[in-house]
């Protein structure tokens, strides 16, 4: 669902009449929303099959909507307040992103693509259980806030990686809570860090320090903000 949110969100923008700078800011917060929205469900994006995998045994016995009622309170306003920051954006005419070659995208790349996602998920799975004795030994025992902050390395690395290799049923609720907000916000904040991104970016070509250049900061104010009602309220 992510990459199909991914590809419609390109086709809206690359028909608009804005300058490049707006284009790709909208860009940016669209991918955030996006990648925040698809973690609600299993069927979202890898990083939420990959927990739901994960924690699908005993003590969490995660279903489908498992992840909607764990980070729910926390993802929707979220994705409300990043869509409400358009508001706050001036958009202004000139050469967009809409005169870059971005190309039509056939049904059987799509579907190829799709693919392609699910053999990574299922690496990723078989990743995960490698990486169990190691999990167990440290990550269970950091706590929430550090669990958090550390997973602002998700701008630099795929954030369904590194849910596949630190999500455990070992864990506390709140830490996987924590671990999940951290990878979901720092996962917009640089080209790497989720597929939408990489998708919107390849397409539209939009260079890692374009992306920077907004994603950065603004997700740093998310995840302090986010952080202020984990660990404070």
């Amino acid at each position: 669902m992510a990459i199909m949110a991914a590809i419609l969100l390109v086709e809206i923008v690359s028909v608009l009449k804005y300058n490049r700078d707006f284009e790709v800011k909208l860009i940016v917060l669209g991918c955030f929303s996006i990648g925040l929205g698809a973690a609600l469900t299993p069927v979202g994006e890898p990083l939420s099959t990959i927990v739901v995998a994960e924690l699908r045994g005993i003590p969490y016995n995660a279903n489908f909507f498992f992840l909607f009622r764990a980070i729910g309170v926390y993802v929707m306003p979220a994705v409300v307040a990043v869509g409400a920051f358009v508001f706050f954006l001036k958009p202004v005419k000139g050469i967009g992103l809409n005169d870059i070659e971005a190309g039509k995208e056939k049904i059987s790349e799509v579907f190829f693509r799709s693919i392609k996602v699910y053999v990574f998920i299922m690496a990723l799975i078989f990743l995960g259980t490698g990486f169990k004795p190691i999990i167990d030994m440290y990550v269970v025992k950091m706590s929430d806030m550090l669990i958090y902050w550390v997973n602002s390395l998700s701008a630099v690395v795929d954030n369904a990686t590194l849910a596949a290799a630190e999500i455990s049923p070992q864990m506390k609720m709140h830490q996987i809570v924590s671990a999940l907000m951290g990878l979901l916000i720092a996962g917009g904040m640089l080209i790497p860090g989720n597929i939408p991104n990489i998708i919107a970016a390849g397409r539209l070509k939009i260079t890692s320090k374009e992306w920077a250049r907004f994603g950065l900061p603004f997700g740093f104010a998310i995840m302090v903000i986010c952080f202020t009602f984990l660990f404070v309220f």
